[in-house]
Order: C-alpha cells, then structure tokens, then sequence
C-alpha cells in the first residue's frame, strides 16, 4: 500500500474509534506509520483527510447497496430504488460511527473549501452511480441530464435517509414506504 493509501485507512479507523473531530494529525500519523508531513502533501489538511475518508466509507456503503440491489436482479427501476433504501438503511445501522463521521464531513465543507470540493466531486460520481444503479445500467451509459435529474433525485433520498438516521432512527420509512410516497407524490 503506498503512504496516501495508509494514511486513508488510518483515517478511516480512526473515525471509528474517535469520531472526525477528536482525531488530530498526529493520531493518524501514528496510527499510519507516516510522518506528519504527509497528511498535507497528500491531502492539503487534516480535515480533508478525514472527510476523504468519510466519503471512502459511504462508499464502501454504496458498493454494499449496489451488489445488493444488482444481485436481487429486481426487473424495474421502483424495485431497484425500493432494494436500494432498505440496503442503505441497514448500511445506518450497521456503522452507525460512520454516519456520524459523514454528517461532521459535511458540517465542515462550510468553512473549508478543500473539505467541500472533496464533498463535490464525490457527490457528482455518487449521482451518475445512484441512477446506473436504479436504471439498471452501466454508469458510463448514464448521460448528464439523466445524472442529474434522477441521480440527484436518488442522492437526496439517501442524503436526507442518512441525516434523518443521525437524528431519529426510529423514524426511518422503509424502502417500500419511500416508493409509494414517490408514487403518491407523481399520481393524478
């Protein structure tokens, strides 16, 4: 593994066992066997570390979400959306500390801009991914209106699923109950 990759899994440990912010530069320079020096030649910050490795953890969830929904073989898209909330919801449950890690992520993008363009350009991959993945497609098959119509659409079903499951997750509808208020929401 090289020193950027080390440093990534260190960060992603870390998030577990600390959470994003009780986390310091030298935490994970020790915890990666890197100098302390390497953390901004690779990633500008500490802080841009961590949310890069926050964003390689929901990754890892989408991947989760993806075999699932792909494996089911669901025929249509409101079969595949309906796989895809249930798999993200138990994804919550299981990581709980990565949520966590995820929603402080986004908190910090405010204030620095390295932190929200690592935040961006995950989001603008996660929706060419999320409508490849509802479609039933290869992603390099989704165009950019479709990306960002429906894979925005889809991005904020999970985004706001996720910030609900910080907040109460208790109070999470389950993937059938999103599908039919999507249906409620385009019926005459």
């Amino acid at each position: 593994m090289s020193q950027r990759d080390d440093l990534l899994a260190a960060a992603r440990r870390l998030l577990v066992e600390k959470g994003y912010h009780r986390t310091t530069a030298r935490d994970l320079a020790a915890a990666s066997g890197a100098h302390l020096a390497s953390i901004g030649y690779h990633f500008g910050s500490k802080d841009a570390l961590m949310s890069a490795a926050a964003l390689e953890s929901q990754g890892a969830w989408g991947d989760t979400i993806d075999t699932a929904v792909r494996a089911a073989d669901a025929g249509n898209p409101t079969e595949r959306l309906r796989i895809c909330v249930d798999e993200l919801i138990a994804a919550i449950a299981a990581e709980r500390e990565v949520l966590v890690a995820s929603v402080q992520a986004y908190a910090q993008a405010e204030y620095a801009d390295d932190i929200r363009q690592v935040l961006a350009e995950g989001t603008e991959r996660a929706r060419g991914d999320l409508a490849a993945m509802v479609l039933g497609i290869a992603a390099e098959n989704v165009d950019a209106e479709t990306a960002r119509g429906l894979g925005s659409v889809v991005h904020s079903l999970i985004v706001g699923l996720s910030f609900q499951a910080f907040l109460d997750p208790d109070s999470l509808p389950s993937g059938e109950q999103v599908v039919a208020a999507l249906r409620a929401l385009v019926s005459d």
